[in-house]
């Protein structure tokens, strides 16, 4: 009986040596993969600067007009979170790596028949369908790159813990938007550089081409991401409509509808800052860059303000300051055509008001929602939101083509509808929305900003992280980058 009994204790020591050793390997993969993360995120900001944050100014240069430029925003809202529903059912079937690097390489294999038609263009061939055939291939560009949003997001919520998200997430995004602004910077040049020779469009299929090979790099870094065990318990699954029924009365529901019509609001003007900028102040590509730029700049100050912010406060603290900045984007727009105003102006906020207020949706999402149902119901989110993308683009498209104003210029009037329309939204949907995750600190949010370091400090910070981008993104490849949280 003795023996028996001591046979037994050797086993469950044996059982349980094994289990401590599985969760040692499992946090060191975890790790590892949250160090790849940013070097895939670096790699698809590369892509950003050179391809998505161009593509309006290429469809001017293929004569598209302000409905197509319109359609373009629209199309693509819409589209993407539908193919989001079909990448949530692929998961009962195959592993979120698999499903997120065929999405990715089929995303970046996309700006090849994108760059195809500036070439189209100088031969002069289908001219006048050539901004409808860009609608369509970007739509589908937008498609691929959103196929794998469902995997990757219940992918990364395994991997990252819940107690540093938003730290984490702070800190990628930060060292991501400084690739993504050094890539816009490096893009501005290349095409003012070709604009001067008469050629842009060539400066356009270079952009194109490296976007595609950024984005090939990050589809084979996400092949070495790790993926722990997942499978899709039976009744997980709930229909589109089943959600949209139960939306009104609870509170994920209210938070999906409040950022449809957050998205709704926005991309009436949205699509027409970039239209605005060239076509009506004729800024150069250079001009242009350092406007939109100082947007991301600002957005970079704050990102680890924001992150340890959320981690503090709970992300309906952050939603509420994000949400309260952005109404006056636009409106800022109305004052000044200096370029020196609108960076530091409209484009202070809005780095600031949309890195607090995404960083905040993206982890109050995290925070509703059970591991099992993350990449449905972020598909449904992405839906309703991409409805009320779809919707405000056209209703800008339309506005900005067929408005016929004289005592302002009609895209600044579609701002001001635009900002307006934004303060309705915030003022009546966000106060229904409750905080879901629990925070130890009780102290007013609004002193975090003050105790939390000086500007000065921050400023410092960033500089640093310019200066050492490079040696930062090494060192993630050499696995010897970590993250001090």
């Amino acid at each position: 009986m003795v023996k028996e009994a001591e046979k037994l204790i050797e086993e469950m020591k044996e059982k349980n040596s094994e289990k401590i050793l599985d969760n040692v390997k499992d946090k060191i993969e975890k790790e590892r993969t949250m160090k790849l993360s940013v070097k895939e995120g670096s790699y698809a900001s590369v892509m950003s600067g050179f391809g998505d944050a161009y593509i309006t100014p290429y469809a001017l240069s293929l004569n598209a007009n302000n409905l197509a430029i319109g359609f373009l925003s629209s199309f693509t809202g819409l589209i993407s979170p539908l193919s989001q529903l079909l990448g949530s059912k692929l998961m009962e079937k195959y592993s979120r790596k698999k499903i997120i690097t065929t999405a990715v390489t089929l995303h970046a294999l996309m700006w090849l028949p994108i760059l195809l038609l500036s070439l189209l263009f100088q031969k002069n061939i289908f001219q006048a369908y050539l901004p409808i055939i860009l609608i369509v291939f970007y739509s589908v560009y937008a498609l691929f790159g959103a196929l794998g949003g469902p995997a990757w997001f219940s992918l990364l919520g395994d991997i990252i813990p819940e107690k540093i998200r938003g730290a984490y997430f702070g800190k990628r995004n930060k060292i991501c938007s400084t690739v993504a602004l050094l890539s816009t910077i490096a893009a501005a040049f290349i095409l003012d550089f070709f604009k001067t020779r008469g050629v842009v469009l060539v400066g356009f299929s270079i952009l194109f081409f490296f976007a595609c090979i950024f984005r090939l790099l990050s589809a084979n870094t996400f092949r070495k991401h790790y993926e722990p065990k997942f499978k899709l318990q039976p009744g997980y699954y709930f229909s589109f409509w089943q959600f949209i029924k139960k939306a009104p009365s609870n509170n994920f529901g209210k938070f999906v509808i409040f950022i449809a019509l957050i998205d709704l609001s926005t991309n009436i003007s949205a699509p027409f800052f970039s239209v605005y900028m060239l076509k009506d102040l004729n800024f150069s590509y250079i001009t242009f860059m350092l406007v939109n730029i100082s947007s991301s700049i600002f957005s970079i100050l704050f990102m680890p303000v924001w992150g340890k912010f959320a981690d503090k406060y709970g992300n309906k603290d952050l939603l509420k300051l994000g949400a309260f900045m952005i109404p006056f984007i636009p409106i800022l727009w109305l004052f000044s055509k200096s370029p020196v105003y609108l960076a530091f102006s409209p484009q202070l906020l809005s780095g600031v008001g949309w890195a607090a207020f995404n960083l905040a949706a993206t982890n109050y999402i995290y925070d509703c929602v059970s591991p099992q149902r993350r990449a449905l119901c972020v598909s449904y989110y992405n839906i309703i939101a991409g409805v009320g993308v779809f919707i405000g683009a056209i209703i800008g498209g339309f506005l900005a083509s067929y408005l016929s104003i004289t005592f302002m210029n009609k895209l600044l009037f579609v701002f001001l509808i635009s900002g307006i329309l934004r303060l309705v939204v915030v003022f009546f949907a966000l106060p229904v929305i409750k905080e879901v995750r629990q925070t130890e600190n009780k102290k007013n949010p609004i002193l975090y900003l003050r105790e939390f370091r000086p500007i000065t400090g921050v400023v410092m910070e960033i500089i640093s992280d310019v200066r050492n981008i490079k040696d930062g993104i090494k060192k993630i490849s050499r696995k010897k980058f970590s993250f001090d949280f």
